[in-house]
């Protein structure tokens, strides 16, 4: 139901996340896992769309972008290799009184100089490095011998296999790769629902380009995964980029921008695109001891260490921020002293968990029978629900809430012209359309879609 104020707020998004099936709390009957969440039928209908959607912006778009699925479970040596293990870390506090642990970088500097916690008043301890990284043995001895991580990124499996894409595919410099995946940070706090969680998937792709052409692809690539959203029909208002100044830097960066979105909680990281310079082939080869200088065969052989170009962004970070920017409380007519509302939410044709609802008027006379072979006609090329309970109305509000773009209704006069009504979840506008021409009408509709 919706709620009769059209302010965003974080608990709206949660309660619909729930209520809907896009995501429930991991291990919820038995209290809960802190950090880990689970998606339900919508939730990773919209996962998988907004993965699908990002892959064909990558590779199929890109000619010169191809495709990995490195191992979560990589040498040890990969995360000496790049800092990890030395340089992970987050600055931790714990309160001796109530035993909370906070993240240092984030307290009140106020209460941080006096050692005071912010949550109970109690003495603090000192400030220690806390790795990220999480540990596990591989082996059937657990003697510390078989020590390995679960991978903090997915970006060390492109740089090691690296290489091995070079020759099997004789790619040329510039050339990109792209992978989604899993990766595993062990927060100190978790906080704002699936926004910062200790399990999420990663959608990185690394761009290795000749040193002195590093900026000007820095420059390509800014432009290239800011119109990525455009597509995706996000409110650029709520858009911003956000360059890291000397003491944001990463060890390994020559630079730094990230696009920022508006969250209910505030601005927060969408994505990084970054210049990672040579610093991580250079580690590997140091490390590895293997050559992974790339032989330019077109220009005299020429040898180098190639610079990378790094977009990372996180999947479920995006999920979230497509959540957030589709929903609206929005009121739809005045009915004496009670207000008419409705949730809804705005997402893009290509990434609605349902692009189409078949709704029979009723289910008797026949008209159920025709509203499932028209589903079934539609299915190959649509993701459908079909829902014949309750009043048409409420049925609609269901749709909204889930963000399906159109809602197909058959009723009696389907029986006598092979027409039904085709009904715009955005403007909720209602349209007949011969059953006959309904793919092609929908296919023009999500083909010339654009957010009003």
């Amino acid at each position: 139901m919706a709620d009769n104020d059209e302010t965003l707020t974080m608990d709206k998004v949660v309660s619909l996340a729930k209520r809907r099936g896009f995501v429930f709390q991991s291990s919820e009957i038995y209290g809960g896992q802190s950090g880990a969440w689970d998606y339900g039928p919508l939730g990773i209908e919209l996962k998988n769309r907004i993965q699908r959607f990002w892959w064909k912006e990558m590779t199929q778009l890109h000619d010169d972008i191809v495709g990995l699925d490195a191992a979560i479970l990589m040498h040890p040596m990969v995360w000496e290799a790049s800092g990890h293990v030395a340089n992970f870390t987050d600055p931790l506090v714990d309160c001796k009184k109530c035993k909370q642990r906070f993240r240092a970088d984030l307290m009140p500097e106020d209460k941080l100089a006096r050692k005071e916690c912010p949550e109970c008043g109690g003495e603090l301890t000192d400030t220690r490095k806390f790795n990220l990284m999480f540990k596990t043995n591989i082996g059937p001895v657990d003697d510390g011998s078989g020590l390995i991580y679960l991978r903090p990124e997915t970006a060390q499996g492109i740089y090691v296999n690296y290489k091995n894409i070079v020759q099997s595919n004789r790619m040329k410099i510039p050339f990109g790769i792209a992978q989604v995946g899993k990766a595993f940070r062990n927060e100190i706090v978790t906080k704002n629902f699936i926004f910062r969680t200790c399990e999420f998937e990663q959608m990185e792709m690394q761009y290795f380009v000749k040193p002195g052409d590093d900026v000007k692809f820095f420059d390509y690539w800014r432009e290239q995964r800011w119109a990525y959203y455009q597509k995706l029909g996000v409110r650029m208002e709520r858009l911003r980029w956000h360059q890291h100044g000397p003491g944001e830097l990463a060890h390994y960066a020559k630079d730094a921008y990230d696009i920022e979105y508006e969250f209910p909680m505030g601005w927060k990281e969408l994505e990084g695109v970054h210049n990672r310079s040579d610093y991580d082939l250079t580690q590997h080869q140091k490390f590895s001891g293997k050559d992974l200088q790339y032989i330019d065969q077109e220009n005299n052989n020429e040898r180098f260490v190639p610079y990378i170009i790094e977009t990372s962004a996180g999947l479920t970070r995006q999920l979230l921020m497509l959540l957030c920017d589709a929903y609206e409380d929005q009121k739809v007519a005045d009915k004496g002293n009670d207000d008419d509302w409705r949730t809804v939410l705005h997402f893009h044709p290509e990434l609605a968990p349902v692009t189409v609802a078949v709704l029979p008027l009723m289910k008797k006379d026949g008209l159920a029978e025709l509203a499932r072979e028209i589903r079934g006609n539609l299915k190959e090329d649509y993701a459908t629900d079909y829902d014949q309970s309750g009043a048409i109305g409420r049925r609609y509000r269901r749709q909204d809430e889930a963000g399906t773009p159109y809602c197909v209704t058959i009723d009696y006069q389907t029986k006598e012209d092979g027409t039904v009504t085709v009904r715009d979840r955005d403007s909720m506008e209602q349209v007949r359309v011969n059953k006959d021409e309904l793919q092609e009408h929908l296919r023009s509709r999500i083909r010339n879609y654009g957010r009003k």
